[in-house]
């Protein structure tokens, strides 16, 4: 670390209120800075590093954003576009540096410039989903103190009911006469970006907010570039001609760092879509010659099993991320089997930004998520914060470039134990040091004294032909604790057969980890991203 422990240099913002609302000092992780590629300068704006910086590189003319059935921004058009947005949001609006700025949508090229313009501007992004409903809404708007909002027009109904003090709404993409896209075209096309601190805030991601009040992650103008400079570049290993896409929003990390931080940084473009479910995926995989793609182990499952796969071809992907959710090896062979192409697993939170843990290209092991991205660290720990022994299970801990920075939230001292993030998934480091899923750590099954991790039961389950998707989680039991019960979808045709999978998984693993029930489901319950609501399923009754 080339700074002392939560030192903070000189803040280019005017409102405070971010870096106001910082952990103390002694409540951060360990930062680690000291890589050359990681070193960034005082003044730095990630907005003009990622668009004017890009430009200045590659030049105005290459394609930087694709939408279906439009022509493509070129790096040229979509500077013009963010520094006209940012010249309404200064001159018009009166947005001053530190200033939260909401923005929420479909993933569009408007939304990802409106980022762009936040960021040179030097506010605080706070994207939201587009899917967040009135109480989200304003519980997020409350916590982080927002008085200004970019909306898609369709998107603006739940804002405005959301009725957050002091907020005011600015649509774009309508016919009024205060449209932004109106207003942007009364303004110049050059912007000089806010010169912000390295270590300002530029952005505050909230998590879903299922168990509890949502928090606000706090991430700094350096930590955009790091994740990019990290996992992008050394994973990944993008060019100029690449062509990313995927299903995840701008709203979640993933999507904003998968779709406009790497792609920008590399000077290669983006295919932004606003429907992106498998079936679409893959039809735009083919249409638009997509190379970098990043959805969850759900879609690609779904892709293989969608019955136009055949049509379609795919052979311009050369890299395909998986996260979000445990990536089965079932899934990972038969993407293999299919493609040619290895699926690159990975582990990130919203907390650290990015993903941390993963490998690529014959790094890559199908069952593991991976190793330590460059620039990170990880081990497995005891409740003490102890290192535990390659082989046994514990809390994965991981310090990077990047760290948990709540916003005025007590729950900071739960995720930073010790100076690491604990990220609350359960994870054994192999001799080899490939870090494995074991379960997330509330999601650990305890069964008459037996440990029973429900993914590698759900992984035991997809190796039947039969079975599309499966979860398992823990139903409490009188004379058990728990029980492992098992929701599975079969594929179309399938019969329906509970002892046939028991005796399955019974001969693929150890007889205790057999789910003792099996539940048959049309399908399992998502979020509008994909993501496995597993505690829908420990609730009795809420799914059919």
């Amino acid at each position: 670390m080339d700074r002392p422990l939560g030192s903070l240099l000189p803040s280019g913002h005017t409102d405070t209120f971010a870096r106001d609302h910082l952990p103390p000092a002694g409540a951060w992780p360990g930062l680690l800075l000291d890589r050359p590629d990681l070193r960034y300068p005082a003044t730095l704006n990630c907005g003009a590093e990622l668009l004017d910086a890009t430009v200045e590189r590659f030049g105005p003319d290459r394609p930087a954003f694709h939408s279906p059935g439009r022509p493509p921004w070129t790096y040229g058009e979509l500077r013009a576009t963010v520094d006209r947005i940012a010249h309404v949001l200064t001159d018009d609006l009166g947005v001053v540096p530190g200033n939260r700025v909401l923005l929420r949508g479909p993933t569009t090229a408007h939304l990802a410039a409106c980022w762009l313009a936040v960021m040179k501007a030097g506010g605080v992004a706070v994207t939201v989903l587009a899917q967040a409903r009135a109480a989200e809404l304003a519980t997020m708007c409350d916590i982080a103190q927002v008085r200004h909002a970019l909306c898609d027009a369709r998107s603006v109904d739940d804002l405005a009911r959301a009725d957050a003090p002091g907020l005011r709404i600015t649509p774009f993409g309508g016919d009024g006469p205060d449209d932004l896209l109106r207003r942007a075209a009364r303004h110049p096309a050059r912007y000089p970006a806010v010169r912000t601190s390295a270590d300002d805030v530029a952005l505050i991601a909230f998590t879903s907010g299922t168990t509890g009040r949502p928090k606000g992650c706090m991430h700094f103008h350096r930590d955009v570039l790091a994740i990019a400079d990290t996992f992008s570049r050394h994973v990944l290993a993008p060019t100029p001609d690449d062509v990313f896409a995927g299903s995840p929003p701008l709203g979640f990390t993933f999507g904003l760092g998968g779709l406009v931080v790497f792609p920008l940084r590399a000077g290669a473009s983006a295919l932004l879509l606003e429907q992106a479910g498998p079936s679409r995926l893959l039809a735009a995989v083919a249409e638009h010659r997509v190379s970098v793609l990043f959805t969850a182990p759900t879609a690609y499952r779904a892709m293989l099993a969608d019955p136009s796969w055949p049509a379609h071809d795919v052979t311009s992907l050369r890299r395909c991320v998986s996260a979000g959710e445990n990536l089965p090896a079932a899934t990972w062979h038969a993407w293999h089997a299919a493609t040619g192409l290895r699926l690159i697993n990975g582990i990130g939170a919203t907390e650290l930004l990015h993903i941390f843990l993963s490998a690529a290209d014959g790094a890559a092991r199908p069952g593991a998520t991976g190793v330590p991205v460059p620039g990170w660290q990880a081990r497995v720990v005891d409740e003490a914060g102890a290192t535990l022994p390659d082989g046994e299970p514990g809390l994965l801990a991981v310090r990077g470039p990047v760290g948990c920075r709540y916003l005025a939230d007590p729950r900071q001292s739960a995720y930073v134990r010790h100076g690491w993030n604990i990220t609350g998934d359960t994870y054994v480091r192999g001799a080899d040091g490939y870090f494995r899923y074991v379960a997330r750590a509330d999601d650990m099954i305890i069964s008459a004294g037996y440990n029973i991790a429900g993914p590698e039961v759900e992984d035991a389950l997809l190796r039947h032909p039969d079975v599309a998707e499966a979860a398992v989680v823990g139903r409490p039991d009188a004379a058990r604790g728990q029980i492992a019960v098992a929701h599975v979808v079969l594929r179309a045709g399938a019969r329906r057969d509970a002892d046939a999978l028991r005796e399955f998984v019974r001969a693929e693993l150890v007889p205790y980890k057999c789910p003792r029930e099996v539940m048959f489901l049309d399908a399992l319950p998502r979020t509008a991203t994909g993501k496995l609501q597993r505690f829908r399923l420990r609730r009795p009754g809420t799914v059919q």
